[in-house]
């Protein structure tokens, strides 16, 4: 079974996936938020998945940031729509400094260097695989 995982925005939502062994992570898509319900529905009957990690950005101090609302938000939505599949949270402060210098130094174009859709596709990536990492150091 598969690991999903999210860095949530209000205009965009990252989503990253592992592979069936939960070994790698690899970026899977970025949509809108309002569509986030039916884009998981639609991938769930292909592929069964049996965790979603969510990331959680905080300030430096480890308090929650402005943006503690929107994803408590999502993750309501996701407990709604899809209660058999657990949640976890993790740490996401750096993942976008960490994405932007993944694309600084892909060799991308420049253009495609300022795809917004793409850093958050890799955001929620580098979020999946700092999971996996955590969890198998436990």
């Amino acid at each position: 079974m598969r690991i999903i995982a999210f860095d949530y925005g209000t205009k965009r939502i990252g989503i990253a996936v592992t592979d069936p062994l939960q070994i790698i992570a690899t970026g899977l898509d970025t949509i809108h938020p309002k569509d986030i319900v039916e884009y998981l529905k639609k991938y769930l009957v292909q592929e069964p998945v049996e965790l979603f990690v969510v990331g959680e950005p905080l300030q430096m101090d480890g308090t929650p940031s402005q943006s503690a609302p929107h994803i408590k938000g999502f993750i309501t939505i996701l407990k709604k729509h899809f209660p058999e599949i657990p949640i976890e949270r993790i740490d996401e402060r750096f993942t976008s400094k960490m994405a932007s210098a993944v694309v600084a130094q892909s060799g991308f174009k420049r253009s495609d260097r300022h795809d917004k859709s793409r850093l958050d596709t890799i955001s929620a990536t580098i979020i999946l695989q700092t999971y996996l990492e955590k969890r198998s150091l436990q």
